[in-house]
């Protein structure tokens, strides 16, 4: 396994690293479906624990989700071990009985909160969850002084931010100077990434690190989906109303999955492959953080962990996915 120091700190993350929502099963937040199909615990742990046999020391998760399941879930399979990782975890999503879930008393609650689920005495990289911070950004400035006093208080100790457009980096890197970002990225859409892009000028400027989610579009560039047999999810599972998942959507991308296959392979484990590293070959990106539900997706995940793409390959499925700009 590679390692890449995040922004200008000294903390190291694996390249490939594991996102942990998928442990917080069928959830809801405030009638919204906000989680995935169930899990075995049993099934999560034996791949955690495969992970870390193969390097993986940095894990993604989220007061969110399944409401705090997941942190809870982690700090179990971990143990005694939790200390040797990084554990990076986010305040935002879930607001209780707050008016906002940026109110600086429910920050300050949800941390001491996933620290008693994570059975942990400081969060590593604790994450502003999205960008909305109330109308006219009511919350803002508060909220920002609430997490700083948090990494005074050695609660904390790397701030970032996730957000899921241009418009809320460029506004919030310069207030919040997170030391590292996140969002979605993926050889379907790296538009956060790109050359000359507002969010891509922003991490060279700061020297912030960008973690991607959803690195393997949930599956769609394992060509793990068909239109003529499009997937089918429980109610509380966030996918069920996705338009990535529709009949029109895989029908446009199946055609360039199959040029993928015929370059690099068909298997599961040669498409993740090519997934994870095309995004690693961006230098800006720490780590990517697919998520999993069992040995058998960590294993493909990992494969090609010490196989980087040669720079005609990126240039091939980047000119394959140009006309790609949405799936989210």
């Amino acid at each position: 396994m590679k390692y890449r120091k995040l922004g200008k700190t000294n903390v190291e993350v694996s390249e490939i690293s594991l996102g942990c929502w998928t442990m917080g099963g069928l959830n809801w937040v405030d009638g919204v479906p906000n989680g995935w199909a169930n899990v075995d615990e049993k099934e999560i742990a034996e791949a955690i624990n495969y992970a870390i046999d193969n390097g993986v020391n940095h894990f993604d998760n989220a007061d969110v989700y399944g409401n705090g399941r997941a942190e809870r879930m982690l700090a179990r399979i971990l143990g005694n071990r939790t200390n040797n990782f990084i554990i990076a975890t986010k305040v935002g999503w879930f607001k209780g009985t707050a008016a906002h879930a940026y109110e600086p008393a429910h920050i300050r609650h949800q941390c001491e909160q996933s620290l008693i689920n994570l059975k942990r005495e400081y969060i590593d990289i604790y994450y502003f969850h999205h960008g909305n911070y109330g109308e006219n950004d009511e919350y803002l400035d508060d909220a920002i002084e609430v997490m700083y006093r948090l990494r005074e208080e050695g609660k904390i100790r790397l701030i970032g931010q996730s957000a899921y457009k241009h418009e809320d980096f460029v506004k919030l890197i310069p207030k919040v100077k997170p030391d590292v970002i996140q969002s979605f990225a993926s050889a379907l859409d790296d538009r956060f990434l790109k050359d000359g892009s507002p969010t891509r000028k922003l991490l060279d400027e700061y020297q912030i690190s960008f973690i991607a989610f959803g690195p393997l579009t949930q599956g769609i560039l394992l060509g793990k989906y068909s239109a003529s047999n499009p997937p089918q999810f429980e109610p509380g599972d966030h996918r069920a109303n996705a338009e990535r998942f529709k009949p029109e959507y895989l029908a446009k991308v199946e055609p360039k999955i199959e040029k993928l296959k015929q370059k690099f392979g068909g298997t599961t484990e040669q498409l993740a492959r090519v997934a994870l590293q095309y995004l690693l070959h961006y230098k800006q990106v720490g780590a990517v953080i697919p998520g999993f539900r069992n040995l058998a997706q960590v294993k493909a995940n990992l494969y090609g962990q010490n196989m980087p793409l040669t720079d005609e390959e990126f240039e091939f499925i980047k000119s394959l996915f140009a006309d790609e700009t949405k799936y989210l």
